[in-house]
């Protein structure tokens, strides 16, 4: 038997399949032809992206309530970064259940461990308030940090100002980032990228404190980097619950390039 609240999140969010969690793919554009993220396999080299159309949405919406949900609550990466959460809400409005619709204002894990609070809540059998209460409490106790080899693609993809890319280049300064207020920002500037790695070790030690953490190692092609670096932080989080490595997708990969190295912190509760 189905949940009574349904859970929806989109490709970004980058977590494992899980049965009680439907997602809905963002969109990868190269040379013309969309496809969904998962699917592409192509270079990134000149390739865009795109919202899901609300139609998709409409279409999993749908599916679940026919299946037997009540409600659902939709969870989608940031606005500021994509039309992916409009699109939802565009179609949640012709919805033939409730369906809550949440900006994380996020993306990665920043996206992904709200919804996995929410899928919790959900299993446990919470009403349609309670499932969406606890991703926004989520989404209020998690940081993401990260390091791009280059800034060139965020630039260009208008995710990050003029400015900011200009740090990057001027006299090989690695710049470190994070995900503010829904947006893309300089956080640091640093001069090689193993201090820029170091210092990502160090935001994620602040964030967390001695409270009880997850955290997940995020990267792009740079899986060596990424093992390594979730190596070294159960000595130094002594709260540390759970710790995972995740991959992400073409969706991040067509705006960051590879080398991404990313944190995220979540506190539970």
């Amino acid at each position: 038997m189905p949940q009574s609240v349904a859970v929806v999140t989109d490709s970004t969010a980058y977590l494992p399949s899980v049965s009680d969690i439907s997602v809905v793919p963002v969109q990868v554009i190269s040379a013309g032809v969309s496809y969904d993220e998962g699917s592409f396999t192509g270079d990134l080299t000149g390739a865009t992206t795109s919202r899901p159309a609300p139609a998709r949405f409409a279409a999993c919406y749908s599916a679940l309530a026919a299946d037997g949900a009540a409600a659902m609550v939709s969870i989608h990466l940031s606005g500021d970064l994509s039309g992916t959460v409009e699109a939802a809400r565009l179609a949640a409005q012709e919805a033939p259940v409730p369906v809550e619709v949440i900006d994380s204002r996020s993306i990665a894990m920043g996206l992904g461990y709200p919804v996995l609070a929410a899928a919790r809540a959900a299993s446990l059998g919470g009403t349609l308030e309670e499932v969406a209460g606890a991703a926004l409490r989520c989404v209020s106790r998690t940081r993401s940090f990260f390091y791009a080899d280059s800034l060139d693609r965020l630039r260009r993809g208008g995710r990050i100002g003029a400015a900011a890319s200009l740090v990057g280049s001027a006299l090989a300064i690695k710049p470190l980032l994070h995900v503010v207020d829904g947006r893309v920002s300089l956080l640091e500037k640093v001069r090689t990228s193993a201090r820029a790695i170091s210092r990502l070790e160090d935001l994620a030690v602040q964030a967390a404190g001695p409270q009880p953490v997850e955290v997940a190692v995020q990267h792009l092609e740079a899986r060596e980097r990424a093992e390594s670096l979730a190596e070294r932080l159960p000595k130094r989080l002594p709260g540390l619950v759970e710790l995972r490595v995740v991959e992400v997708g073409a969706v991040i990969g067509v705006h960051v390039g590879p080398g991404m190295l990313g944190l995220t912190v979540s506190l539970p509760g």
